[in-house]
């Protein structure tokens, strides 16, 4: 299914593939805009107005959501100083996995942020249908003056339709190089193959993992630590919380909670940083 992502600056090959995409965002005349946009089904890329500097990208799929064999990959690229949203039009869908159990549906990421640059990774969730199987990377290189603020997470599925983590699989590999350097590497795998999952899970609907790093956004993520730190305890939570220092500063939060309301609640207040840094807020109208 998933392949090693490739490095954010191998775009030659790209044209023409399914499901397949570059972008790229520079700092001109002190705005960041969107250089290069290219997508080839069933990948969709948009690019709306907003009042602020950065330069958003909407990733969105023709026929709303992902089907057995799509495999979609992004290739990004944010120049020195330019500011890049990246998110999804709404939440990524993975349909049942039909026929050869071994299929399924993809998507990754490479990016490389430049000098100073800023790329703000803020999708929607993602539910995966009952008998699904979904692979996802990230793979982030930043220069040592960027800053990033990434957003991954996922539901249990359609909880109103009995679908409740009745997926049959789900994986996430996510790695982040600051200056050269591994700063943070990340890996999850769900599968019923290693137990039941509504066992396994109890009572949470959703699991998130929030990145804030980089010298752009050092004092947003010491409050998150700090404020992770100060969390009360309590005897079998609505939602669990915990943080931890990534190296040469940065911060990463894992939350699991029983509603996307209160997890969408508390992300938005570990990052009630970012409409300010965007110049508009990419939530006013979402959720």
């Amino acid at each position: 299914m998933l392949v090693q992502a490739p490095a954010a600056d191998s775009t030659a090959a790209l044209p023409g593939t399914p499901g397949h995409g570059i972008v790229s965002v520079e700092h001109l005349d002190g705005a960041s805009v969107v250089t290069r946009a290219r997508a080839a089904s069933p990948l969709r890329l948009l690019t709306p107005r907003n009042h602020g500097r950065a330069a958003w990208v909407y990733l969105a799929s023709y026929g709303g959501g992902l089907l057995d064999g799509d495999a979609l990959h992004v290739d990004l690229q944010v120049g020195p100083h330019a500011a890049a949203m990246i998110a999804t039009q709404a939440w990524t869908k993975v349909f049942r996995t039909k026929g050869d159990p071994s299929r399924g549906a993809s998507a990754s990421i490479a990016a490389a942020v430049g000098a100073h640059g800023r790329l703000l990774l803020l999708p929607d969730p993602v539910v995966c249908f009952a008998g699904s199987r979904y692979e996802q990377a990230q793979h982030i290189e930043m220069e040592a003056s960027a800053g990033l603020v990434l957003v991954d997470w996922m539901s249990a599925g359609r909880r109103a339709s009995g679908e409740r983590w009745q997926f049959s699989s789900y994986s996430s590999r996510l790695r982040v190089r600051r200056g050269g350097r591994l700063v943070f590497v990340d890996g999850c795998l769900l599968s019923p193959e290693h137990g039941p999952l509504v066992e396994r899970l109890e009572r949470f609907n959703v699991l998130c993992v929030v990145i804030v790093a980089g010298p752009p956004f050092a004092d947003a993520a010491a409050r998150a630590l700090a404020s992770a730190a100060g969390a009360p305890f309590a005897r079998r939570p609505s939602m669990l919380l915990s943080a931890a220092a990534i190296p040469d500063g940065g911060a990463v939060v894992r939350i699991a909670g029983d509603s996307f309301e209160r997890v969408s609640t508390r992300v938005r207040q570990i990052l009630d940083f970012v409409p300010a840094a965007l110049g508009d807020d990419p939530w006013a109208r979402k959720w």
